[in-house]
């Protein structure tokens, strides 16, 4: 990721020479100078007045600003009867943190809006409890696609993994524990494959068991919570990756980019990646809920709606 260098800028007191804060003029009426303690009180109010608007948005505003971000991508091993197939992500809901069941509800009438054909969700569906998931249940449910709807759990999920794959299912998703789904169109068909989380030691990704019994030449989708797995899954043939994990940073600085991202998101961290020889399309989610502080700051919460075509020639 290239992050353009930061520009330096300097200020001159006027009338030449070097100057000091004092000499800095003063912006009211009749040309007085304001003293040293004037300047720096005034220069302070304006930070702490900078640092409350910038709070405020971080903390009331970006989190809730979804954004909803449309790709095309094309691929020539996909079979010509899928061509055109409408897939949305989500990822990283973190229920019971900083998100509720009436944020869900503004999630899913963007999902709807989208007609997608297939629903994918790469993991953490809550923050901690299994109870935080429950009034959305219903909403989720709610939720159709033709394909269906495929969710594997992310290392947040795993405090009450079962609980949670029950209330998954609840609501209508497919939940992939290291293992795939055929989705067929006539004669021609796609796997949907998931795996268990990267950073849990148990049961932990098992790509064998996960993509096993997928004849060859099969256009697959995986879903793992974790991107950076992507490194270890080259040997497989593996069209598109979708993940989420890294909240792309959830904080990002000016000119510097995220200063934290968890383990298993360090090298792939937000957006569309081409992974490997094989040029496997790995695509990370930002995620839609916050984790450990409520904020996000230059990184909205995302929902992606990938078109897939058939590349011709």
């Amino acid at each position: 990721m290239n992050e353009p260098a930061q520009n330096k800028s300097t200020v001159s007191a006027t009338g030449g020479g070097r100057g000091n804060l004092a000499d800095l003029p003063s912006t009211g009426t009749g040309g007085k100078k304001i003293t040293r303690r004037q300047f720096l009180a005034r220069g302070a109010a304006a930070l702490i007045g900078a640092g409350l608007l910038t709070g405020g948005y971080s903390w009331k505003g970006e989190p809730s600003w979804l954004e909803i971000n449309n790709l095309t991508l094309e691929w020539k091993e996909l079979p010509a009867s899928f061509s055109g197939l409408k897939l949305v992500h989500f990822s990283d809901v973190h229920l019971g943190f900083n998100k509720d069941a009436g944020d869900v509800k503004r999630l899913i009438r963007h999902i709807r809006e989208a007609e997608p054909d297939l629903i994918c969700f790469s993991g953490d569906i809550v923050d901690s409890y299994p109870e935080d998931l429950e009034d959305s249940v219903p909403l989720f449910a709610g939720l159709t696609a033709p394909m269906g709807k495929f969710a594997v759990l992310g290392n947040h999920d795993y405090k009450h993994a079962e609980q949670l794959v029950g209330l998954l299912e609840a609501a209508g998703f497919k939940v992939l524990r290291n293992g795939h789904v055929l989705i067929r169109r006539g004669d021609e068909s796609i796997a949907v494959a998931g795996m268990e989380d990267y950073l849990i030691n148990s049961p932990g990704p098992d790509p064998k068991a996960a993509m096993g019994g997928i004849p060859p030449g099969t256009f697959t989708v995986l879903l793992m919570h974790e991107p950076d797995y992507a490194d270890f899954v080259q040997e497989y043939s593996i069209q598109l990756q979708l993940s989420g994990h890294s909240h792309g940073g959830q904080i990002r600085i000016p000119f510097m980019g995220a200063p934290f991202v968890p383990d298993g998101s360090v090298k792939y961290i937000s957006g569309l990646y081409t992974v490997g020889n094989q040029r496997m399309k790995l695509y990370v989610n930002r995620g839609f809920g916050e984790t450990y502080m409520p904020f996000r700051f230059m990184c909205r919460p995302e929902l992606t709606v990938f078109t897939l075509r058939r590349m011709e020639g």
